[in-house]
């Protein structure tokens, strides 16, 4: 008895003969009256099919189109892909031009200038980084009694508001809701649909109804990675607000009119006091304001005093040019003037200067990011020393160079290919494979294919498909 045979192998995903198939069941069922010249387009997943440019149900759906799918399909799993989206130009005379876009789960954005995502669900330090606690901070700031005495003089009578409502919002939030808003609350009520004019004219600004009410922690703000992890939270001796990109004592209650928004603050800074009202700026990803010193003074529209704002003393901006370094035509210092145990993101930008030696880097304990446009490092191997960053962005040249001696830094958790200044569309998609494949992440698919899939049937008109080469 002979040996049975395998199944045989998938074709690449970008093989013009894994696509042929489909595009000859689509185009065969097309509508009548399409252009001689067609353009479909669709996406092609693991349990899912889309198609437009005048194909109809029936084609979709036929025997011929559902086994040509399926070529796809195993294709995509070959290629460890959950998805790839297409689009093709196809002439009377068959000759097609297919342009494939894969997923971006190794992507971030939609961007073909985003960072690589090496590790799944990771997020820049600063996203990572919790209050610090200052005992010298003072005691609480708050008064729910006398909040709740204001607004009586103003309003005809507390609210009907429920205990069940209340304990629906601190099992949400994880933590006992603040006295003083439990005491707005009770007083206004829960409901906005439940305010008037005269709790409007009370409360000066944008109040949450209770079920909105939430805290705003760091995944409240977004994340990508090119921006934020160029990006550090410094906190200013002296400052009343703690500058972090949020935290678990920052109550967001409502919003200031214009976006920002406005928090009770259980986690000041050395020099603020818990339940003071700060802001978070809507076109900011990290950092906040303090706007009043405590919820009364915010119902009176009493600005703060006392504490110094954030980043606000000249110490704190010596702090952050320790922490965050820019070399560029500027700021012409050596990598030597600016490497400190304190340095955690280092950008070189310096494309006309002599390129920048790394050795002064190694070792340091808290460098996490680096960015250098291409050209712009003397040996691109010296990266390999620096084996605590989690975010790198480099030139392809010097990318090359790192996977060629094997010294890619393997605590990356992002990274990208910066093509700023070369005659380049984009990333080169081989080299982002290459880095992606160190950590076994899905590889991005970008690819113009040009085929042929023979003489173009007329609309309605019965048609013998060719079979594949």
């Amino acid at each position: 008895m002979s040996a049975p045979t395998s199944a045989p192998s998938p074709l690449p995903l970008t093989s013009f003969s894994t696509w042929a198939p489909l595009l000859r069941a689509w185009v065969e069922g097309r509508e009548a009256g399409a252009d001689q010249v067609l353009h479909l387009a669709g996406a092609v997943g693991r349990d899912r099919v889309r198609a437009s440019g005048g194909v109809a149900p029936h084609a979709r759906d036929s025997a011929a189109s559902l086994e040509a799918v399926e070529r796809v399909r195993a294709a995509l799993t070959a290629a460890a892909a959950e998805s790839v989206t297409f689009s093709a130009r196809i002439s009377p005379s068959g000759r097609t031009r297919l342009r494939l876009r894969g997923p971006g789960v190794s992507l971030e954005g939609t961007s073909d200038h985003g960072a690589l995502v090496l590790v799944e669900d990771a997020v820049p330090e600063p996203w990572r980084r919790l209050p610090e606690v200052y005992p010298q901070a003072g005691c609480s700031a708050g008064d729910p009694a006398a909040v709740e005495r204001w607004l009586l003089e103003r309003l005809p009578g507390a609210a009907d508001a429920r205990d069940e409502e209340f304990s629906a919002a601190e099992a949400r939030l994880g933590r006992p809701l603040p006295a003083e808003l439990e005491a707005l609350y009770r007083v206004v009520g829960t409901r906005q649909e439940d305010w008037d004019t005269a709790m409007y004219e009370a409360v000066p600004w944008e109040l949450f109804p209770l079920e909105k009410v939430h805290v705003a922690d760091a995944s409240s703000r977004s994340a990508r990675w090119p921006v934020a992890a160029l990006r550090a939270v410094v906190t200013a001796p002296g400052a009343a607000v703690q500058e972090l990109v949020g935290s678990p004592g920052w109550i967001a209650f409502g919003d200031d009119g214009c976006g920002d928004l406005l928090a009770l603050d259980l986690t000041p800074g050395p020099g603020g006091r818990a339940g003071q009202i700060v802001a978070l700026p809507l076109d900011e990803p990290s950092g906040a304001h303090l706007v009043a010193d405590s919820l009364l003074d915010l119902l009176r529209g009493t600005a703060p005093r006392g504490a110094e704002p954030q980043g606000g003393s000249a110490a704190g901006d010596r702090l952050r040019d320790r922490v965050v370094a820019l070399l560029d035509a500027w700021n012409r210092r050596g990598v030597e003037d600016v490497a400190g145990p304190e340095l955690e993101v280092l950008c070189v930008r310096l494309p006309d200067g002599p390129p920048a030696d790394l050795a002064p880097l190694a070792g340091l304990p808290r460098l996490r990011t680096l960015s250098a446009l291409p050209g712009t490092l003397a040996d691109p191997r010296q990266i390999g020393a620096l084996t605590g960053l989690e975010y790198l962005e480099l030139g392809p040249a010097e990318w090359r160079t790192l996977l060629d001696a094997g010294a890619v830094p393997r605590g990356l958790a992002a990274a990208r290919i910066i093509t700023q200044g070369l005659d380049l569309p984009g990333p080169p998609v081989g080299l982002s494979n290459e880095i992606l494949a160190l950590w076994g992440r899905p590889p991005l698919v970008r690819a113009v294919v040009d085929g042929d899939l023979g003489p173009l049937p007329r609309p309605g008109s019965r048609h013998v498909t060719r079979p594949d080469a």
